[in-house]
């Protein structure tokens, strides 16, 4: 069983009006998509991703890591989710991992533990009781993803609990969405 794991980092992000877009923004010296880069990287899976789509992030992905671009990213976040599916079924992954690249504070650690997790098909991250990426997505799900709209899992797992298993994580799962959202850190 293999795993593909995957940073969606595709989205305009909009309600970010700093002097980049978000995910290049400066946290600590660095861009923001590099920490959730990072901790993908070090978690360890069999082969990781970025799905891009509305800013080159080439500068910032390292080799070794598939860039898959998204064309249809103004779509919404299905677009980019059936991006990462398609690669992963076209290359005979078993399970998906999916996470934010505007998540700067998901430790490694957190994306193990989700991914560990295997009794139910779909596996979701837990941060002080508010459900989170990272997911862990069985193939036997993939087909009941969305295609498009702004929803990923969200849809899959509000429509089919009986199929999702919580992961109760410590740390913080806050995302950067706006310039503010940096200077709360």
């Amino acid at each position: 069983m293999t795993t593909f794991a995957v940073l969606l980092a595709a989205g305009g992000g909009t309600r970010f009006h700093g002097d980049s877009h978000k995910l290049l923004a400066l946290l600590h010296g660095r861009p923001v998509i590099s920490y959730a880069i990072a901790a993908l990287e070090e978690a360890g899976f069999d082969e990781i991703g970025i799905v891009t789509g509305s800013v080159d992030l080439d500068a910032v992905i390292p080799s070794g890591i598939t860039h898959l671009a998204n064309p249809n990213w103004a779509e919404g976040q299905a677009t980019s989710l059936t991006v990462a599916v398609e690669f992963a079924k076209a290359n005979g992954h078993d399970v998906l991992m999916v996470g934010l690249g505007d998540q700067p504070f998901v430790s490694a650690d957190t994306w193990r533990r989700v991914a560990r997790v295997g009794t139910l098909p779909i596996a979701t991250a837990s941060f002080e009781g508010q459900r989170c990426p990272p997911v862990r997505l069985d193939r036997s799900v993939w087909d009941l993803l969305p295609r498009d709209g702004d929803e990923g899992a969200r849809v899959v797992m509000r429509a089919h609990p009986e199929l999702v298993e919580v992961v109760v994580c410590e740390g913080r799962s806050k995302d950067i969405d706006t310039v503010e959202d940096l200077l709360d850190i």
